[in-house]
């Protein structure tokens, strides 16, 4: 084979892959952007069918959670509380177990993997739903218009992942300090303004702002993300099934970069 021919064939290759990735990014951040400033404005979804598809969506995304994911949570949360509570008085740095359980497990842990429990049992089966909807329609000979398609179909469903995950981050929030409470001073309340202080001096204005933008940006992106993907036409222009891997790597990129981002915000 000709070393120039081979050469040429594999930046063409590469060319195309960039070209794809491109494109494919641009979607996500032009969908997501539509989405935003859809959200700001509430006469878009607040009557008649719309406002019944954000509310059946919002139910959807939340009830059936709701339950498995707080007991899942509280699992994870005292077996953490434990390791890190009996870990630090064997080292007699029991004044520091506190400050370390609300910065890894309220700060870190829980966003992420309220996150992460809302993109694969709600936002991503709802992405492949969608994108079998559209080939469908597409053999059937019809075709939705762009703004048809994000009113009716897209923008409920992104409402209703953002408040999911919004709200069950912070409803496991709270169960996570209840058990910390429980776990370090046991029912009684005499530790309770040792504990709010504890707390508190953690909750700087700072990392509060950090930990609510994360949230949000969190959310955000488990809602747009597997959406845009959905509504992403093939290079052979069809809507054809995509690997379930490949749309989770893509979003698990986006969550980790701003995961990245707010640790270097909070420590450094």
């Amino acid at each position: 084979m000709d070393p120039v021919s081979s050469a040429q064939d594999k930046l063409s290759h590469w060319g195309q892959r960039v070209r794809a990735a491109w494109t494919t990014w641009w979607q996500v951040l032009l969908l997501g952007a539509q989405i935003v400033l859809l959200a700001f404005m509430p006469s878009s979804y607040q009557r008649g069918e719309q406002r019944a598809a954000v509310l059946r969506h919002i139910y959807l995304a939340t009830a059936p959670l709701l339950t498995w994911f707080l007991v899942l949570s509280a699992l994870i949360s005292v077996v953490l509380i434990r390791i890190v509570v009996a870990t630090a008085y064997s080292y007699g740095l029991s004044q520091y177990a506190l400050e370390v359980l609300v910065r890894t497990l309220v700060l870190e842990l829980i966003p992420l993997y309220a996150a992460m429990f809302v993109a694969v049992r709600y936002a991503m089966p709802g992405a492949q739903g969608i994108r079998k909807m559209l080939a469908l329609r597409q053999r059937e000979g019809s075709h939705a218009e762009d703004q048809l398609l994000l009113r009716t179909e897209l923008l409920p469903r992104a409402l209703a992942t953002v408040f999911s995950v919004l709200l069950l981050a912070a409803v496991s929030c709270v169960v996570a300090l209840v058990l910390t409470y429980i776990t370090v001073y046991g029912f009684s309340p005499w530790g309770f303004p040792a504990y709010t202080r504890s707390v508190g001096s953690v909750f700087t204005p700072a990392v509060t702002l950090i930990f609510t933008l994360k949230t949000l940006f969190f959310s955000l992106a488990v809602a747009v993300v597997p959406l845009a993907g959905s509504a992403q036409r093939d290079a052979d222009g069809r809507y054809s099934r995509r690997s379930d891997i490949t749309e989770f790597a893509r979003l698990f990129s986006v969550v980790l970069l701003i995961e990245v981002v707010s640790l270097v915000g909070n420590y450094y």
